[in-house]
């Protein structure tokens, strides 16, 4: 049984709307997180001129798993952006459906 009332489907949007900027700034963190890591795992490699088999190892777990992990959530970010996009437009689109009546403002007492 279908709703013709569009006041639910537009507080079911603003959830998702509300979830999907979470995600986003969740994966910003975590951009973030790994290009620290990708920095860390560089400045280690480059820095270990004598070799030590725990700093290589260190430094390159760090560089690949920045470059993973930023990979990874920018393109999390972007898909969750795509979906912010549709949502926001699905809920202004359901917005301009909506027969708005205007309320006449009430006189003010002086």
């Amino acid at each position: 049984m279908e709703d013709d009332d569009p006041h639910d489907e537009i507080e079911r949007l603003e959830a998702r709307i509300d979830e999907l900027v979470a995600k986003l700034e969740s994966c910003r963190k975590f951009i973030l997180v790994s290009r620290i890591a990708i920095v860390a795992g560089a400045a280690l490699l480059l820095g270990a001129i004598r070799f030590d088999a725990t700093e290589m190892i260190a430094a390159v777990a760090a560089l690949l798993g920045g470059i993973v992990g930023w990979g990874s959530n920018r393109s999390t970010a972007n898909e969750a952006a795509a979906e912010l996009a549709a949502a926001e437009a699905g809920r202004k689109a359901l917005i301009g459906s909506i027969d708005l009546r205007i309320v006449p403002e009430r006189p003010t007492l002086h």
